[in-house]
């Protein structure tokens, strides 16, 4: 495996405003980026080679508008398998502080940031990125540190929240490097990609073997690489924050095992200490009736209604699976099912998002806002209002119905499990029995049962995996309907009972990818880890 210095450039990144209340959140970032590398060299696989950085600095601007210069070691993209089926997307960079506002920072034993840009479920590449934030290229996509343009969005859930594929920007990376922290962008083969013969080769359940895989590569490597390799925190968006989630709550599972002895991953745990989740689209089995239960009374944007008759269908199945998991809600609220979830959602999280919205304004843009938004009933210290309100606030759905096994086979979903040279196939019962493209079967393939359960946080939780994330951070915008808001409380209350700890809330009139509080997940980091600056 070779480690290569980076050539002197200057790279110029933007992301976002400052975040805030009001506005999605995010940081300004001007890099000026100055080559004092130490060189390259080789060393044997899987060995991370600590001399093989170059030296960058880059200004970072918090959420508070103070800027922060940073210096810091970047490692170019390191293979970190050592029998690669793709090495553009199984790679990761490295970033590590070594000096902020001129004092000396020693990051050896801090926080490890393991962030990763996926959107989509895409394939994500770091291998040309020079810096941090730059990776998440894919399919020609914007960097993950800027917003995408509309020409540069390769996916349908990509907008300004988000990089070209849906996944994270890099906002979480530059505040975490001005913090002291060490951060780790993973790149991972994604459901698009094919090889000659026309085998996709980055369908289920790839991205989570190679995001275990690259857990794998740092853990072995403690001491060598920055960071405490037991504090590794991930974070993700969308399918990244599905991702994230899933690598949370499956640490050192052995449904992973055969796949990682294949790739040549490092004998290592892969086991995370804390997770990262914003928007995650996962639990894909039961998707589809839990984004009906949500919103299948809500119009398309074409003002046309979704087919009530399979809404309903799917609602009953989520209604019947809801009742399964037996979750106690957060807050001693009781056990979850489809009959009171829309009160639980009210009184947990939708309400006490929109009081901090409108408490964090000032009186005469409360009284605009409530003049425009007259559903809401304001208390002087709280918001109270219906969940049939709250729908029509919302406005039009985002997906069709099916949202994720489409009968068509059109949603990235259906594309996430093919196999060989099946581009797209069905992943439920439902979806495969009412197949509209002609299939001679109407069942799901055999292999299917185990793909899901090992792209399914929930799986885990469920089995309470002792070697999981006890700490979760989990985000959502009321706003968005690329999922269900169910998902993410679904998690939330399953690692709630384990014990974990759960920090979870929704970013009221926000959509898909929204992140408006990352000063704050900074900040959580540092207390769930214990780390104190040195």
């Amino acid at each position: 495996m070779k480690h290569r210095a980076v050539k002197r450039r200057s790279v110029v990144l933007g992301i976002g405003a400052t975040a805030s209340v009001a506005a999605v959140g995010g940081i300004a970032l001007n890099a000026q980026a100055s080559d004092t590398g130490s060189g390259s060299s080789s060393s044997d696989a899987l060995v991370f080679d600590k001399d093989a950085y170059t030296e960058l600095t880059t200004t970072v601007t918090d959420t508070e508008g103070t800027e922060h210069a940073v210096t810091y070691h970047f490692w170019k993209a390191i293979t970190y398998v050592a029998k690669p089926v793709d090495e553009k997307y199984q790679s990761l960079v490295v970033s590590a502080p070594v000096k902020i506002d001129g004092k000396t920072v020693d990051a050896s034993n801090a926080p490890i940031l393991f962030a990763n840009s996926i959107g989509g479920y895409m394939p994500s590449s770091v291998a040309d990125a020079t810096g941090i934030g730059a990776g998440g290229m894919s399919g020609g996509g914007a960097p993950s540190g800027a917003a995408p343009s509309a020409s540069a969005s390769t996916a349908p859930n990509a907008n300004g929240n988000t990089n070209a594929t849906g996944g994270a920007t890099a906002s979480n990376q530059l505040l975490a490097l001005a913090a002291g922290y060490v951060v780790i962008e993973p790149g991972a083969r994604g459901r698009t990609l094919k090889n000659s013969s026309g085998e996709y080769y980055g369908t289920a359940p790839t991205v989570i073997v190679d995001l275990k895989a690259a857990v794998r590569y740092i853990r072995s490597n403690k001491g060598r690489i920055p960071g405490n390799t037991d504090r590794i925190v991930s974070a993700g968006t969308s399918a990244g924050g599905a991702v994230s989630a899933l690598l949370g709550a499956s640490g050192d599972s052995e449904l992973y095992d055969k796949d990682l002895k294949a790739l040549g991953a490092a004998d290592a745990s892969d086991a995370i200490f804390a997770t990262g989740a914003w928007c995650p689209i996962t639990d894909l089995e039961h998707a589809d009736g839990a984004y009906e239960w949500n919103w299948g009374t809500n119009e398309l944007s074409s003002g046309k209604q979704v087919d009530q008759a399979v809404s309903k269908e799917l609602q009953a199945q989520f209604a019947e699976y809801q009742a399964s998991l037996t979750l106690k809600g957060l807050g001693r609220f009781g056990t979850l099912t489809a009959r009171n979830y829309d009160a639980y959602l009210l009184q947990q999280y939708m309400e006490p998002s929109a009081t901090a919205y409108l408490a964090a304004l000032s009186a005469a843009d409360r009284a605009t806002y409530l003049a425009e938004n007259t559903f809401i009933t304001w208390s002087g210290d709280g918001a109270a209002f219906s969940w049939a309100d709250f729908l029509t606030h919302v406005g039009a759905r985002k997906k069709s119905v099916p949202a994720f096994d489409a009968f068509d086979l059109s949603a990235g979903e259906n594309n996430e499990f093919g196999a060989g040279t099946t581009e797209s196939r069905h992943f439920t019962a439902y979806g495969a029995k009412n197949d509209s493209t002609g299939l001679g079967s109407k069942r799901v393939a055999g292999d299917i049962p185990e793909k899901l359960n090992r792209m399914n946080p929930m799986y885990h939780l469920e089995r309470k995996n002792p070697s999981r994330s006890k700490h979760w951070w989990i985000r959502l915008g009321t706003k968005d309907t690329d999922t269900s808001h169910v998902v993410s409380a679904n998690i939330a209350a399953a690692a709630n009972g384990l014990g974990d700890d759960v920090d979870h809330l929704y970013y009221w009139d926000q959509g898909h990818g929204a992140n408006t509080d990352p000063g704050d997940f900074i900040t959580w980091i540092a207390k769930v880890t214990g780390h104190k600056k040195r």
